[in-house]
């Protein structure tokens, strides 16, 4: 890491934190992604050999640990107290970015990997309660072997599927890559996806009615652009409304991502 040859603790904080990556590789780690694989998921255009030398640069600046798997055979990466200390940086980095950086997506912006990712890391599984329950999520305008996602949600535990994991499916939902990355991203309330059909959704009234609880929102997806930002002064060519939500009195709180 480079220095700034500075005494002020701005700069040596800024040493850490500012090298590119290390905020988005914070984030993965304070998402959950524990193994080098998953976090490595989150930032595909990083390679891996860097994100392994990252990664050792944060152990030896005592903001990362690394662990024994329970098989042994690999290695675990965790937050230290001083890594979680970040997230919030990494939080509020992100409520800036929805205030002044949201504009309409660029090409190499539509990343289904990091979507999925991302839905991966934040849903929320234990909306539906203990029994097994499995949303299956089409991908409209992707390949056909890149089209299809399972989740499976049992006890308050998600595990995603890239293929029919068998029995029952309770959930349907199809939408387009752009009009689920604006779903994800706070831009399309999903109230107003499903009602203009940019989002179809097929299963039982009562689950469905879970569904915005489900995708977990949070503060980033609820963050509305600010005046002045590029959001504002450029014509989207998309619905935009209040934060992302069916408007269920049925549905609580959607939570935080």
């Amino acid at each position: 890491m480079k220095s700034y040859g500075q005494f002020c603790p701005i700069a040596k904080a800024a040493e850490i934190f500012c090298e590119r990556w290390t905020a988005l590789v914070l984030r993965n780690l304070g998402a959950g992604a524990s193994r080098f694989n998953d976090i490595h998921r989150g930032v595909p255009h990083m390679s891996a050999t860097l994100l392994t030398r990252r990664l050792r640069q944060l152990e030896a600046e005592g903001l990362v640990e690394r662990q024994r798997s329970v098989s042994g055979k690999s290695w675990t990466y965790h937050l230290t107290a001083a890594g979680a200390e970040f997230l919030p940086l990494v939080g509020a980095l992100a409520v800036w970015g929805q205030r002044w950086t949201r504009r309409d997506l660029e090409d190499g912006e539509l990343d289904l990997g990091l979507l999925i990712w991302g839905l991966e890391y934040s849903v929320n599984p234990g909306v539906f309660g203990t029994p097994r329950r499995v949303v299956k999520l089409s991908v409209t305008d992707q390949p056909e072997h890149k089209r299809r996602y399972w989740f499976v949600c049992e006890d308050g535990t998600l595990d995603l599927c890239v293929s029919d994991p068998g029995g029952e499916t309770d959930l349907y939902l199809s939408a387009s890559l752009p009009d689920l990355i604006h779903i994800y991203r706070g831009d399309l309330p999903l109230d107003v996806a499903v009602d203009s059909g940019r989002l179809t959704v097929d299963g039982p009234p009562k689950l469905i009615r879970k569904l915005g609880a489900w995708f977990n929102f949070g503060v980033m997806a609820g963050t509305p652009p600010a005046e002045g930002s590029p959001a504002r002064r450029e014509p989207r060519g998309r619905e935009t409304g209040s934060p992302a939500a069916i408007s269920d009195p049925g549905i609580g709180d959607a939570g935080t991502a």
